[in-house]
């Protein structure tokens, strides 16, 4: 399946974006549980994150992120890309 990134920027103040990060962490297992092998994390130095997980399309990749308790609770701005892998 091919690879797509979801690359977010908090747009709301902490105690706000802090009350959905379970959801999204659910989220995210459920994902996993179900074949999508997603991986979420947050920068370090940047003050955003990132989603990396596999779907069939674009549409289902679109769908997966408008989904997602950040993206849904208005939290974070994104961009989404497939990636595609060069060298593994």
């Amino acid at each position: 399946m091919p690879l797509f990134v979801k690359i977010e920027k908090g747009i709301v103040d902490k105690p706000t974006f802090d009350q959905y990060v379970p959801d999204h962490v659910a989220y995210v297992k459920d994902l996993i549980s179900k074949g999508y092998s997603a991986r979420s994390g947050y920068w370090g130095d940047y003050g955003g994150g990132m989603l990396l997980f596999e779907a069939a399309s674009l549409e289902e990749a679109q769908t997966i992120v408008e989904n997602d308790p950040l993206v849904k609770n208005g939290c974070v701005s994104y961009e989404l890309h497939e990636w595609r892998i060069v060298v593994e």
